[in-house]
C-alpha cells in the first residue's frame, strides 16, 4: 500500500478552434494549477501536470514532473481518460470551455465579408463528472468553481453535488488573472475549510501549499479502515 498519492493536476484554459487562426478561449492564466504542481513536487510527490495553452515562461521546470500539454477540451478529455486510472488524486484547476464550435474550417482562415457570420456552439462534456464516474473508491477528486461573490457558495455546493466529487474550491470571479486568491474548500459533507483566520487574499503559491495539504488529508481519510 502506497504512503504517498500520485497527483494529477489539470491547469490553464482550453482553446476551441473556429478556423485555422481563431479560437474561443478564456482568460485563465494557469498560475494556480502550476503552483499546485510545484507544491506537490516540493513534497516529492509523483505529479502529472496537464497544462493548457499558457505562456511558456510560466511552465514549471522540475526533473520529477510529468508535463503533458493540451489545447482543446477534446485533447484534455482524452488525457484525463488515459492518465486518471494511474493516479490517486485529481485537482481539476483547468478552465475548460463550456461550449465549442460544432464545426471548424481547420485548413482555412475565414475571410471577413458583409454578411453576418453565425457559429453553432455545442456544450462541452463535463470532464470532471466523467472522471468521477470512472474513479475508484480510494481516489480523490477536487474541482474548482469560479463564481461571482454573491453566488459563490450556492453555485459551488450545487456543482459539488452534481459532479459527485470529494471537494470543491470556491473561488470568487473577481480574483481571476490575479497573483492572489480568496478561496475556500467545500467538502462533500458540507464542511467549509478556510486557509487561515482571515478572508484576505493569499498569494496563489501560499494557497496552493495549503490546498495540497488539505488534499493529502482527504486522501489519507479515504484510506482509513
Amino acid at each position: 500500500m502506497r504512503n504517498h498519492p500520485r497527483f494529477l493536476i489539470a491547469a490553464g484554459p482550453t482553446h476551441e478552434p473556429i478556423d485555422r487562426v481563431r479560437y474561443i478561449g478564456n482568460r485563465s492564466s494557469g498560475r494556480l494549477g502550476i503552483a499546485l504542481a510545484e507544491a506537490a513536487l516540493t513534497r516529492q510527490l509523483p505529479t502529472t501536470l496537464l497544462l493548457g495553452p499558457v505562456e511558456s515562461d510560466r511552465v514549471p521546470e522540475y526533473s520529477g514532473l510529468n508535463l503533458v500539454r493540451f489545447r482543446t477540451s477534446a485533447d484534455l478529455e482524452g488525457l484525463l481518460r488515459a492518465h486518471w486510472p494511474d493516479h490517486d488524486l485529481l485537482l481539476m484547476a483547468a478552465a475548460v470551455a463550456d461550449y465549442r464550435p460544432r464545426t471548424t474550417t481547420s485548413a482555412q482562415k475565414i475571410r471577413r465579408g458583409e454578411a453576418p457570420l453565425t457559429l453553432t456552439l455545442d456544450p462541452v462534456p463535463d470532464l470532471l463528472a466523467a472522471c468521477a464516474e470512472a474513479s475508484r473508491p480510494d481516489q480523490v477528486l477536487i474541482g474548482f468553481s469560479l463564481e461571482p461573490k454573491q453566488d459563490l457558495l450556492a453555485n459551488a455546493r450545487s456543482k459539488l453535488l452534481r459532479k459527485r466529487i470529494d471537494a470543491i474550491v470556491a473561488n470568487p470571479l473577481e480574483t481571476m488573472e490575479s497573483e492572489s486568491i480568496t478561496a475556500l474548500l467545500v467538502l462533500a459533507g458540507g464542511v467549509e475549510q478556510h486557509p487561515g483566520d482571515t478572508v484576505a487574499p493569499l498569494p496563489k503559491r501560499d494557497f496552493a501549499e495549503w490546498l495540497i495539504d488539505r488534499s493529502l488529508a482527504l486522501w489519507h481519510s479515504k484510506r482509513r479502515p
